[in-house]
């Protein structure tokens, strides 16, 4: 079947449709430029100075099969070994995690997450207090390990 060649109000509609587009590619180009960063993350960035987000995981069942760690035992221990070395405060929140021990089976247990917020300018001298405390937990506890996450962020109080 041959092809016809288009109706005037074809190409009007033709037309009408290539310059709405011409007209709001550059906007669009200009709001989602490679080189601009998101709306939300220019205001982010401009708020706060820059900290370190710590983050420690304490496991609550022994190894050897003893005792799961208590609420009690652990807010005795965060009051001993953590408070005094981050006085400026910290937050503590209640888990369920995994993970696969020295022997290769996978433990299930209640955990603990212990967040510190500290400016990331005195990161050296928290560094050291931090394995201070990872080091502690896991003597007390009888734990193989105490997992750490460290995370540049920006914070505003």
């Amino acid at each position: 079947m041959p092809l016809r060649p288009p109706t005037p109000r074809t190409r009007l509609a033709i037309a009408v449709a290539g310059l709405l587009v011409a007209a709001g590619a550059p906007t669009a180009y200009a709001t989602l430029g490679a080189d601009a960063p998101p709306r939300a993350a220019t205001t982010a960035q401009a708020r706060g100075k820059a900290y370190v987000e710590t983050r420690l995981f304490f496991g609550t069942e022994r190894p050897d099969g003893g005792p799961a760690v208590t609420d009690e035992q652990f807010m005795a221990f965060v009051d001993a070994r953590v408070t005094p070395r981050f006085p400026a405060g910290l937050t503590v929140q209640n888990g369920r995690g995994q993970w696969r021990d020295a022997t290769g089976t996978i433990e299930r247990e209640r955990s603990y997450e212990l967040i510190l917020l500290y400016p990331a300018a005195e990161a050296r001298v928290h560094d050291p207090r931090i394995e201070e405390i990872r080091e502690a937990y896991r003597k007390a506890f009888g734990q193989e390990s105490v997992a750490r996450l460290d995370e540049p962020t920006r914070a505003d109080f």
